[in-house]
């Protein structure tokens, strides 16, 4: 007895463009809420960290410069590297600590390690983001001269609410911080809403538009900043400096999203809900941290001279 042929699965039929258009509107109108959920609460850290200064922002630091780093590590296995671990961490973590206490001794550390094959990692998730200590702390650890300033808030805590009377290294970091934000918040929200033109290969996800809008933000919270806080010449001077962290934060996001692709991972690691891992959150903070320290250090001095010779 001959059975008839088994039947063939009807062939789904593709979405219209119209659908496929719908489709993806509403993909976009989906708000990310394990991510929102995450900045709320790192956000409120970050400004709690960054105000109380001394050894808490230098140990906060160190912290996230090992879970950094021991991301960026699996990275480096990942491409079949052996990377020496323990000489990277010990070295890193000692030019966070160092760097609080005096910069000079940080800058010796790196040539000393840099014997290690994983000099890379103790550049990128040690070096650079210890000039984030330097901005805040400046090596006042040993460097203060009164006791007040031996305290644990290390003569960093505000006596008023006015922010314009702050000590430069807390306002210039969070000013910092606020830029990164900015530039971080325009290019996501404007990019899944605006963004059409594809950025870069390395991110399909960053569009030219969001780029444009996180770059603009990033400009008009510090020229606002920098007129709160009455730098001189502070509209050029803020525009400056909002417009070098907007380009710092973009690079560092697309490099670290280049280490990424070239270990074949989405991202380097699952620590923080809704952002992947720890260099997926501060990516954007690693270039910008020695630029604003030698902007603040060495071109706000000069904006000072030219105002007063205008």
């Amino acid at each position: 007895m001959d059975f008839p042929p088994p039947m063939a699965k009807p062939k789904r039929r593709p979405a219209t463009t119209a659908q496929g258009e719908q489709h993806r509107k509403k993909g976009r109108s989906r708000w990310p809420w394990a991510r929102i959920g995450s900045s709320a609460v790192a956000i409120p850290l970050a400004l709690a960290i960054v105000v109380l200064g001394g050894w808490y922002f230098t140990v906060a630091f160190g912290l996230i410069v090992f879970l950094g780093l021991e991301e960026y590590l699996l990275l480096v296995r990942a491409k079949g590297f052996t990377p020496a671990t323990k000489t990277v961490t010990l070295a890193s973590e000692a030019i966070v600590i160092s760097a609080a206490m005096d910069p000079a001794i940080a800058d010796t550390i790196v040539p000393l390690a840099g014997l290690s094959a994983s000099v890379m990692g103790l550049f990128y998730c040690g070096y650079l983001p210890s000039y984030w200590v330097r901005l805040r702390v400046g090596g006042g650890l040993i460097t203060a001269t009164s006791a007040e300033n031996l305290l644990p808030f290390n003569g960093y805590w505000p006596t008023n609410l006015a922010l314009n009377t702050w000590p430069t290294a807390l306002t210039a970091t969070l000013l910092t911080f606020a830029c990164i934000w900015a530039a971080d918040i325009g290019a996501y929200v404007m990019g899944k809403w605006l963004g059409r033109t594809r950025l870069s290969g390395i991110s399909p996800k960053k569009t030219v538009e969001g780029s444009i809008f996180g770059l603009s933000g990033s400009v008009i919270v510090a020229i606002a900043g920098a007129g709160y806080l009455q730098w001189p010449l502070w509209f050029a001077s803020g525009a400056i400096f909002g417009a070098m962290v907007g380009i710092a934060s973009l690079l560092g996001d697309l490099i670290e999203s280049l280490m990424k692709r070239d270990a074949g991972v989405k991202d380097s690691g699952r620590l923080i809900p809704g952002h992947g891992g720890v260099l997926d959150r501060t990516d954007s903070y690693i270039f910008t941290a020695p630029l604003a320290y030698y902007y603040v250090t060495l071109l706000l001095p000069v904006f000072q001279t030219m105002a007063d010779k205008i």
